[in-house]
């Protein structure tokens, strides 16, 4: 006489992690326009570009900051993923008077309750030369840690002028893809690289 197996409550959970997993990778694959290695310096100025063109098209208070800007930090592709532990990576470059003067990554990790993939850029207006110092002379800047940075939401975008925005850092969140609610960049830690040339 056969009698019937008990389910094993471990091996379904098991099984539930591994599912949820491979949904996961998928959902990463099709909602990131762009995943690859590191990138070239040659290929991180030409995003960077593209990306400072896309944000003053679309938002003309960054336009207006880039006037008066001592610097401006940009991350045109930053990759987040996450199945209750996440991350976010992406490269980026700093430009000071138009030119290239540095190459940068922004890392965050976060935990809680999230599942899926997004990609999203931002840029980081220093508007004085002691925020701009900090950021040089840091060995891995953490984001809310140091110099003080607003994040500028269409409400504040509508208001904020050259004479407004007096000191301190304004970031620019822009091109956001994928599946994930609330994008933000408070624990990011920004680091100095050497990209290839």
């Amino acid at each position: 006489m056969n009698t019937p197996q008990k389910s094993n409550p471990t091996r379904r959970i098991q099984q539930l992690a591994l599912t949820c997993l491979a949904l996961l990778v998928a959902v990463f694959v099709l909602s990131v326009p762009r995943i690859s290695a590191a990138a070239t310096a040659a290929e991180i100025d030409r995003d960077v570009n593209s990306a400072l063109q896309t944000l003053y098209r679309t938002t003309p208070a960054a336009k207006k900051l880039a006037k008066v800007a001592r610097g401006i930090l940009v991350f045109p592709d930053v990759v987040k993923a996450g199945l209750i532990v996440g991350g976010q990576y992406g490269e980026g470059a700093l430009r000071v008077g138009g030119k290239t003067t540095g190459y940068y990554n922004t890392v965050a990790a976060s935990y809680g309750l999230q599942a899926g993939a997004q990609s999203f850029g931002y840029a980081m207006f220093f508007l004085d030369d002691a925020s701009l110092q900090y950021l040089n002379k840091s060995e891995g800047w953490e984001v809310g840690v140091g110099p003080s940075v607003v994040v500028v939401d269409k409400g504040v975008a509508r208001s904020l002028t050259t004479s407004t925005a007096k000191s301190g850092i304004y970031a620019f969140i822009f091109k956001q893809e994928g599946l994930m609610a609330g994008i933000g960049i408070q624990g990011s830690k920004i680091t100095k690289i050497t990209p290839e040339k």
